[in-house]
This record gives C-alpha cells, sequence and structure tokens, in this order.
C-alpha cells in the first residue's frame, strides 16, 4: 500500500493545523505549525488566498486523510462501505477511520506517534487475539484483543512506549492492560470518541457524494 513519504510537518502547515504526525514534538516548541504557521511556498508578508466552499470541503477531505495516514482509493473504499452502513455516512466513516489497527496502536499509546504504529504492524511486532498481523489497515472488530508478540525486542519497545505516554488516556472504546501489553476492544468508537473533535465530517460526505 503506499504511503507518504515526504516532510510531514509539511502536511500540517498545509492544514493550518496539527495533526500530530510526530508524537509528542508537536506539543514541543520545536511544531512547525506554531512557528510557521503558513502553508509551504507561502510569503509570511502576503495576504491568504480565501478559499471557495469546493477548496473547504477539499480541504477537509485532505485533513483526514493526512491524519489517518490513507491514500485517496483507500479513502474512497472507506467512504463506500461507510455508505452501505446503517446510520450516519460521516460517523460511520470515522468510525472504521478510528478502527484502523495502526491508529488502535497510535491511541492506547503503545507507539510514539501514527506512523510509528503503522511501523511497529508492519515489522510483525503486533498480534491480534494471539496471531501476527503485520497490516496496519486492518480493522479491529468488537472483542478483538490486540498483543504483542512474546520476543523480547518486542515487548521491550512497547513497554517503553507504554511508560512514555503513561500519562496519556486511552479511549472509551478500549481498554489497556499495562502489565500484560494487550488492548480489549469493548465496542465501536462513537463520533464523541474521535481525537480530532475538530473534524467536519458533512463537509467530506457533501464533496463525496457528488
Amino acid at each position: 500500500m503506499a504511503r507518504y513519504h515526504g516532510n510531514v510537518c509539511r502536511l500540517c502547515r498545509r492544514e493550518g493545523h496539527k495533526l500530530f504526525l510526530k508524537g509528542r514534538r508537536c506539543e514541543t516548541e520545536k511544531c512547525a505549525v506554531d512557528r510557521r504557521n503558513v502553508p509551504p511556498g507561502s510569503d509570511l508578508r502576503s495576504r491568504p488566498r480565501r478559499l471557495s466552499d469546493y477548496g473547504v470541503h477539499l480541504r477537509e477531505k485532505q485533513k483526514v486523510k493526512r491524519i489517518y495516514g490513507v491514500m485517496e482509493r483507500q479513502f474512497k473504499r472507506y467512504f463506500h462501505n461507510a455508505e452501505q452502513m446503517k446510520g450516519n455516512t460521516g460517523e460511520n466513516l470515522l468510525s472504521i477511520l478510528e478502527r484502523r489497527l495502526d491508529n488502535v496502536v497510535d491511541a492506547a499509546g503503545m507507539a510514539t506517534s501514527r506512523p510509528h504504529a503503522r511501523q511497529l504492524i508492519n515489522h510483525g511486532h503486533i498480534t491480534i487475539n494471539g496471531r501476527k498481523v503485520d497490516i496496519a489497515s486492518y480493522t479491529v472488530r468488537t472483542g478483538d484483543v490486540v498483543g504483542v508478540r512474546g520476543k523480547e525486542n518486542s515487548k521491550k519497545v512497547i513497554s517503553e512506549c507504554l511508560e512514555l505516554n503513561s500519562d496519556k488516556g486511552a479511549p472509551q472504546w478500549m481498554s489497556v492492560d499495562r502489565e500484560s501489553n494487550t488492548i480489549t476492544i469493548n465496542a465501536l468508537p462513537k463520533r464523541e470518541d474521535v481525537r480530532f473533535q475538530d473534524i467536519q465530517e458533512q463537509f467530506i460526505i457533501e464533496l463525496c457524494s457528488k
């Protein structure tokens, strides 16, 4: 699956929001958004351009894609699946994105950032119900138990991340056991469980439904 390999700080500056693609670094004074909150290639002295309605909707879609690290084709598939589900399409879309395995590992504090979570998964450190899963886009279900492989190296990496993120609370739809390094999916995430509450999913629905 294709993914972005460039400077992730440019993505945050382009959207004008902290996407926390570098984890804790985004909370420090080194954050690019705090230091230079203008789109890449823009002059600080120039007047910001006013976006059209289409531009506003497009930027919201791009922001969500970059938060969760998905490309266009995969995003279209998620949107199609959300349309087929019962209930609000926007909330269904966010629920699907929240249940991506890389997002679950990051939200639980087992990684320093979402890209780091993806790396841990791709390198085979993570298991689902006791079986190794190396697909970052894997969608967890209610009752699944996300764990760590028995190798000492895997346990050490995850334990260090959990200790580093000890002050970070996990979402209500999952429970984290720091003793056994496991995550239990207790329910499907709701709209209020999404960590980025400023997402305007209705803009995305209006754009993708055209």
